[in-house]
């Protein structure tokens, strides 16, 4: 694809999903109204909107470190992709691409930051390894200092808790289970020897739509890893060749 108009599509979608997240968290952290007929359905409606938003929040950061986001303007890319990752958690674009270069690099290894060489077929101590990678004591006191002043702007516990707290960690499940667990995951034991190639990946069966709710299509792994460069709105596609 033609690289300007592959950053156009990637730039509207990318917008797209920062404002849509942008308005819903806004909306339900500081105007949600719990004496509001509905309420209940409502609030968990905005919660699974707000997961699924925050996971496309991560994949527009992670199209933004391929270069894949804007191709003909790589620097206003980078810039969209440290918007998302600083509203999604707090995350920093510098500190986390080069980690996700080396699992490129040295996929499913000792070597891969993603990887859990000692947990490789279990979910739970794996995602626990995976989060204290990426979420330190920077990430707690930006989320900390955040966390304080929606409270002094009037936000209520319930609602940072429920339309903020529970999104970010239910994408990040999400992300790491869809996205890193079931691509990277040794099977029965047998270890690297599974896998087609060195990228040490797989790819989900799943249809388009079970795909794109899941993670943005980011489970078709094999794809991408074997072009890093394809955009997450592309890899239906890649799947298909």
């Amino acid at each position: 694809m033609n690289p300007a108009r592959q950053g156009r599509i990637g730039m509207a979608l990318a917008t797209a999903i920062i404002a849509a997240w942008t308005t819903l968290h806004l909306y339900a952290v500081f105007l949600f109204d719990w004496n509001a007929p509905w309420a209940l359905p409502q609030a968990a409606l905005l919660a699974v909107l707000l997961t699924w938003l925050s996971v496309g929040m991560y994949i527009v950061a992670h199209d933004a470190m391929h270069g894949s986001l804007w191709p003909a303007r790589r620097a206003g890319g980078d810039l969209v992709g440290r918007l998302a990752l600083l509203l999604y958690a707090g995350f920093s674009f510098g500190r986390i691409k080069p980690k996700h270069d080396l699992h490129h690099r040295h996929s499913g290894s000792a070597q891969d930051p993603d990887f859990a060489v000692a947990h490789a077929s279990r979910p739970l101590r794996w995602y626990l390894q995976f989060l204290t990678t990426y979420f330190g004591w920077r990430e707690l006191a930006v989320m900390a200092l955040r966390v304080s002043a929606y409270l002094l702007l009037g936000a209520s516990v319930w609602n940072i808790l429920l339309f903020f707290a529970v999104p970010g960690i239910v994408s990040s499940l999400q992300l790491f289970y869809f996205g890193t667990f079931l691509p990277h995951r040794h099977i029965d034991g047998h270890g690297a020897a599974q896998f087609a190639d060195h990228h040490r990946a797989r790819s989900n069966e799943f249809g388009y739509l079970l795909s794109l709710l899941t993670c943005f299509h980011f489970g078709y792994h094999h794809e991408h890893h074997l072009r890093p460069g394809t955009p997450w709105w592309r890899l239906p596609g890649a799947r298909s060749r």
